[in-house]
Parts: structure tokens; C-alpha cells; sequence
């Protein structure tokens, strides 16, 4: 079934700003950049969108319903607390790999550049992270894990991910190190550092 041009066009300025965003940075795109390389008037990209910072606000949306989508799937297939976490953490990863253009934008942009991220969408894009909380509460209640502040060991652990994710998109990991084997001791080290002294394996 074919999409409507309204739908083509709205994806089109989405897709085109994304990928300006990441190119020149926030403060160097304008609509009307934005109008010239989409081949529509200004006007019709405010048909769409109040105004910059609302296409902004619409792509980092649009990353975290593909980033929390993956996340829940996973969640929902893996009962266990400590193989949830790591997991969760997982396509946490691989997502920031898989789309860095998203990746940048949600989590990299300077965002006292913008105007503030509506709470309501928050709290949604919070989910992503509330996983891993969830998954560390889950396993400290089981007695697998030793968790203190949950929440603290949460922005910890997002910190570790976010370092991994940044270090290989801006290609500043040294080529003889294998991202792949890297990821996994990553993974390891945030379920092992925090796994209770009666649960590890001698």
C-alpha cells in the first residue's frame, strides 16, 4: 500500500534534518536549510512542526520508541534479572552502533541549545534506563546482586554504555581492538562487579 505524500513529505524533513543535525550541529541548521535540501517551501515544514526544536523533539522521539521497542522485547523474554540487565544493556549498545545518526541526536546534542524535552516524552524515553534499574532491584530482591542505590548504579552503568557507544562511533578506539570481544567483557563486567560473593562462580 502506497504512503500518502503527507506522510512522504513529513518522513522526507525528519530523515533530512537528522542527518544535517548530525553534520553541522544544532546551532548550523535552520529550517530554511533544511526547506532547500528537502525541495519544499519553509512553509510546509511548519505545517509539520512548530518550529526547530520540535523536529528536534520529534527525532529524539522516534529514537527512543526504536531503542525502547527493542529493549521491551528483550525484557519480555528474559526472566532472569542478571541475563535481563545484560541484555537490556546489550541492545542499549548495539542500537547506539546500528544508528548513530539517532544515537548522536538523542544523547549527544547540547541540549541548553533547545528547549526543554517535553516531561510527558521523558518519561517515556526514562524507560530505556528504567529497565536496567528494574532488572538491578530485581536481582538484589533475588539476592543474586549486591545493589545499594539502584538508581545511582543505573547512571553508573549508562555512563559504561555510553563511553563504549561514543568511543566507536567517533572511531577513537585503536584498530587493533576488537569491538566485538570488547562489548562482551563490558557486558560481563556490569552483571559480574555487582553479582553477589555467594553467586559467582569459583
Amino acid at each position: 500500500m502506497a504512503f500518502s505524500p503527507k506522510i512522504d513529505i513529513r518522513r522526507k524533513i525528519l530523515d533530512t534534518a537528522r542527518q544535517l543535525l548530525v553534520e553541522k550541529g544544532i546551532t548550523n541548521v535552520s529550517i530554511r536549510m533544511i526547506a532547500s535540501k528537502v525541495g519544499c517551501s519553509v512553509g510546509t515544514i511548519y505545517f509539520y512542526f512548530e518550529n526547530k526544536d520540535s523536529l528536534v523533539h520529534s527525532l529524539i522521539e522516534e529514537g527512543f520508541e526504536k531503542l525502547i521497542g527493542i529493549q521491551e522485547d528483550v525484557a519480555a523474554t528474559n526472566q532472569d534479572p542478571c541475563t535481563r540487565l545484560k541484555e537490556v544493556c546489550r541492545y542499549y549498545i548495539q542500537f547506539g552502533i546500528d544508528n548513530p545518526e539517532y544515537y548522536e541526536i538523542m544523547f549527544m546534542l547540547h541540549s541548553d541549545r533547545m528547549s526543554r524535552y517535553p516531561a510527558e516524552k521523558y518519561r517515556r524515553a526514562f524507560k530505556s534506563l528504567g529497565m536496567v534499574t528494574k532488572a538491578l532491584v530485581e536481582g538484589r530482591e533475588q539476592g543474586d546482586l549486591m545493589v545499594k542505590d539502584a538508581d545511582m548504579e543505573t547512571q553508573l552503568i549508562w555512563c559504561h554504555m555510553h563511553g563504549i557507544v561514543s568511543l566507536i562511533l567517533s572511531k577513537r578506539i585503536h584498530r587493533s581492538v576488537d569491538h566485538t570481544k570488547m562489548i562482551e567483557l563490558a557486558l560481563e563486567q556490569i552483571v559480574e562487579t555487582r553479582r553477589h560473593p555467594d553467586m559467582k562462580v569459583s
